[in-house]
């Protein structure tokens, strides 16, 4: 390439390097739904398992969103994001609970739903859910852990 094609497409190459400058999480390792330039923290725990079914406490989820295809961001020091796996969960008996099928994959075990995990800008990352998502209780968690980030749909 010359050094004139190359001074020619400089502007294209700039203009083609967009910085991220929306909403930046202000704690790492935590999702965050995004609403316009707001950001909501999810409720981060750790789930309790109980012969095979995770468990949480309340029938509901602090952090609430109306959309149906959530949109979260995490800044990212431990958590990996390309490990995390969305699930929905049932509320029985006043609690959230989540059969996750292992080994066979026991039957009524719940498979975890679609997602798109998308590098912004260094360590900042943008996590969807893939498909519609119906009204109820949600978790994003790695899929090596018990950390859960639990969230409601409305």
């Amino acid at each position: 390439m010359s050094r004139l094609s190359f001074l020619l497409m400089l502007p294209v190459l700039v203009l083609g390097a967009d910085k991220y400058d929306g909403p930046r999480p202000p704690q790492p390792d935590m999702l965050y739904l995004v609403h316009a330039d707001n950001l909501i923290p999810t409720e981060a725990a750790e789930a309790k398992e109980e012969s095979g079914v995770y468990t949480m406490p309340g029938a509901s989820s602090p952090a609430r969103t109306p959309l149906a295809e959530p949109i979260f961001l995490i800044q990212s020091d431990k958590v990996l994001p390309e490990r995390l796996e969305l699930y929905r969960w049932e509320v029985k008996g006043g609690r959230r609970e989540l059969s996750i099928g292992k080994g066979n994959k026991r039957k009524g075990g719940a498979r975890p739903l679609h997602l798109s995990v998308n590098k912004v800008d260094g360590r900042l990352y943008r996590v969807e859910a893939s498909e519609p998502l119906d009204n109820g209780e949600y978790s994003l968690s790695p899929n090596d852990s018990n950390k859960v980030f639990c969230f409601e749909v409305y």
